[in-house]
């Protein structure tokens, strides 16, 4: 692993080098649209319900970015995201165990105050709103009872959740490989009851871009 992290800076450091005027030039001014796609690894923490233990998923995040520079070193970068989050759990509710697989669809939308203090890295962080697509829990427990999923089908979730995200942009010419890290400032239940998971998400995140 440390090899394989040597051999990619160097290789950074050099395609940094040849395309450096190129980049700078290009990247250092202006509005620039981006495609990126990768995979998260999420998990929740800060959970309020008794005999609950989590583990991390992992899903499916693809979208768009814009990069808007304000001068060679500052930069805003909003990013349009479909983001697959979620974890695997077990618990007791209704004085009976369960374990299950959550998968959360959210539309993510950070924006990024970004810093490049090189051509070949950027600093990037802000606030992120996230918007609740869809849910799916898949039961794996054949004594889980209907009353019990009903009561998961019931949960009055939150829509709507602020986030907090800051990463790393490694640039190689119109190639960004993006990391990220992010977790949720509210609870995932609406009407703050706990019979279910009451959570936040978190997630790291990878992704391979393309800046147009």
């Amino acid at each position: 692993m440390k090899k394989l992290s040597v051999i990619i800076f160097t290789i950074m450091f050099i395609v940094n080098i040849v395309d450096a005027q190129k980049t700078k030039s290009d990247f250092s001014s202006g509005l620039h649209l981006g495609l990126k796609v990768g995979l998260n690894r999420s998990n929740v923490y800060d959970s309020k319900t008794q005999d609950f233990s989590d583990n991390p998923k992992i899903g499916f995040v693809g979208g768009a970015f814009v990069s808007i520079a304000l001068n060679e070193l500052i930069s805003i970068q909003p990013e349009f995201l479909y983001s697959q989050k979620g974890f695997k759990g077990t618990g007791i509710t209704l004085g009976q165990s369960y374990s299950f697989k959550r998968t959360t669809n959210f539309i993510d939308v950070p924006i990024f105050l970004a810093i490049r203090p090189a051509s070949f890295v950027t600093l990037l962080v802000g606030p992120q709103f996230s918007y609740l697509v869809s849910q799916k829990d898949d039961f794996d427990v054949t004594m889980f009872s209907s009353s019990q999923e009903q009561q998961f089908q019931n949960t009055d979730l939150r829509k709507n959740l602020l986030c907090f995200v800051g990463g790393l942009d490694f640039n190689l010419a119109s190639t960004v490989i993006s990391t990220r890290l992010g977790w949720d400032v509210q609870r995932n239940n609406g009407d703050g009851t706990t019979s279910v998971p009451n959570y936040k998400n978190a997630w790291i995140q990878l992704t391979l871009g393309y800046r147009l």
